[in-house]
């Protein structure tokens, strides 16, 4: 008897794949070196030729841009640098045409500090909006507690009118909101609800995993009252339409995810996790302390996930996003085989179980930068500087780890073209470019099918095409080979099997036990020379009938 099929089995982002959008660096439509809605609305036909079913727009409501837009001071508005809401309307209108659905960066564990909320909260303690936030009774020269906030200094900062500290994880500027109240609570469904009416896809929620806080006891992350909020938040909101969800949860685990993603639609369609993204660093220490990335640690952690939701949950598959080095300068090659190691970790990770995300570049190969200091804009970056200079480290030994981690890496402006500006505005670039667009831009490698946008457009093809790239169940071969990525994926009709080399060097691989009957479906070099021999970064997808 066939299992019974769940309400999420059948839904459309299984089989989506998902492009991140930073705007401010994604296309300037009117020259003043931000990018904008209608830059946006201009480039939406490559996005449909390269095949993306959705657009993940980072934040665009309004916000005085303290953190690049995650400090919003209102979320019924649009942000002037991007536009206004008629284009946003237009973006949302223009997107559907091409059968692209437009996905909310909504920020609900925090607002601006210049939010009309917040505005109200500093007048007095007994206004109707101060209990919206978190408070603490004190001294100016007493904290609550020794918490730390993610971008540096106290969590904790002083209102001297209130004779109050309000606490807040980021920056200053970003006071956490009181999911414990009600009546906050309330007010975020009727927003989020209003955003579901004008026609967006779904939500993107940051941080989600801090809004259950508790900061008396040192608890940031997974509070007890976590999953009772989100399904609350489900109930009244995202389950009114066909919407995708995915909420960003740094602390999440596979049995968290579970919940999180629960096939009965309870809560969200799947979470952000960042196990794998956080090898490459000391253990127990911050992203900027370096460590080589662990290969066999890094196959375990993907085997797990895949299997321990398979059936149970949903993955989100994902190696950039707009917080995050390019992939290519982090774990490939971003000189001698930059094409080659890009196409291999598109192959690699569009093979497996979840939902891609693509970032805006990612599918050209862009790569890091290397910048002055002073010409980081990142808020995180620049503080980091400052406190380690203050710790006595040497300023050699910090920028290694800027060039490395900065999260200015993702926002460079995308290039378009090799003119002037990457062709991405006619003005002065809020952040500069990376020098290497004259090598690496769009025009190009959209007439290029051997291209690594050829690759990314082949990839997206496949996974329509190949019911067992949705719904196949994972399993990795090899697991001890220190430079193969290989595993199999099936279904009751058919397999794939991907192989893949992560490095830089030529070695043999005994495909035979693979099994016979393979047909190449993609290959990162053009011709296939030597079938048990990798070349550096070499990676094959293949597919066959099951017997």
């Amino acid at each position: 008897m066939p299992e019974k099929e769940t309400k999420q089995e059948k839904k459309w982002w299984k089989s989506a794949v998902i492009y991140q959008i930073y705007p401010r660096s994604f296309s300037d439509s009117n020259g003043d070196g931000i990018g904008d809605l209608k830059g946006i609305i201009e480039k939406l036909d490559y996005l449909k030729y390269l095949g993306i079913n959705a657009i993940w727009l980072s934040p665009v409501c309004r916000s005085p841009q303290d953190d690049n837009g995650y400090d919003i001071s209102d979320y019924q508005d649009i942000d002037p640098i991007f536009g206004n809401l008629t284009d946003m309307e237009e973006l949302i209108a223009e997107a559907k045409k091409r059968q692209i659905r437009i996905i909310m960066d909504l920020v609900l564990n925090h607002s601006s500090d210049e939010h009309n909320w917040f505005k109200e909260a500093k007048k007095s303690k007994e206004n109707p909006y101060h209990d919206y936030y978190i408070w603490r009774d004190g001294t100016k020269d007493v904290l609550p507690n020794e918490m730390r906030a993610a971008f540096g200094g106290s969590a904790w900062e002083w209102v001297p009118e209130l004779e109050q500290y309000y606490f807040h994880q980021f920056s200053v500027k970003q006071p956490d909101l009181n999911w414990e109240n009600p009546k906050l609570r309330k007010e975020i469904y009727t927003m989020i609800n209003w955003w579901i009416e004008k026609g967006v896809g779904g939500f993107r929620l940051d941080v989600i995993d801090q809004i259950a806080k508790e900061p008396d006891r040192f608890i940031t992350s997974n509070g007890p009252r976590l999953h009772e909020f989100l399904k609350e938040l489900s109930k009244e909101t995202f389950q009114k339409a066909d919407l995708v969800t995915v909420g960003e949860a740094w602390s999440a685990t596979t049995e968290l995810a579970k919940l999180y993603s629960n096939p009965d639609n309870s809560e969200l369609s799947m979470v952000f996790q960042f196990e794998h993204i956080c090898l490459d660093q000391e253990e127990g220490k911050e992203k900027w302390d370096l460590a080589p990335l662990p290969f066999l640690k890094l196959k375990e952690v993907f085997s797990r996930w895949q299997r321990e939701l398979y059936k149970k949950g949903w993955n989100s598959l994902f190696w950039n996003n707009h917080d995050l080095p390019r992939i290519v300068s982090r774990w490939g090659n971003d000189t001698t085989y930059r094409i080659e190691s890009a196409k291999m970790l598109a192959i690699l990770l569009h093979g497996m179980q979840g939902t891609p995300y693509i970032y805006q570049g990612e599918e050209l190969g862009m790569t890091n930068i290397r910048y002055s200091i002073e010409e980081y804009r990142d808020i995180e970056t620049q503080n980091l500087y400052q406190e380690r200079l203050e710790k006595g480290y040497k300023k050699e030994e910090i920028m290694q780890s800027i060039y490395a981690k900065s999260r200015d890496n993702a926002r460079t402006p995308m290039q378009w073209t090799n003119q002037k500006n990457a062709g991405f505005t006619d003005g002065t670039p809020w952040i500069k470019i990376n020098p290497n667009y004259q090598e690496i831009y769009a025009e190009n490698q959209v007439k290029d099918p051997e291209s690594i946008f050829g690759c990314y457009k082949k990839l997206i093809q496949l996974r329509k095409e190949y019911p067992v790239l949705v719904d196949g169940e994972f399993e990795m071969l090899w697991k001890k080979d220190e430079h193969i990525f290989a595993y199999l994926r099936r279904n009751k009709e058919t397999e794939i099997v991907v192989i893949c080399n992560f490095f830089d060097q030529t070695i043999s691989c005994k495909i035979e036990e693979v099994g016979d009957s393979l047909k190449l479906l993609i290959c990162n070099y053009k011709e296939i020379q030597q079938p048990f021999t990798l070349r550096p970064y070499e990676a094959r997808m293949y597919w066959r009938k099951r017997q």
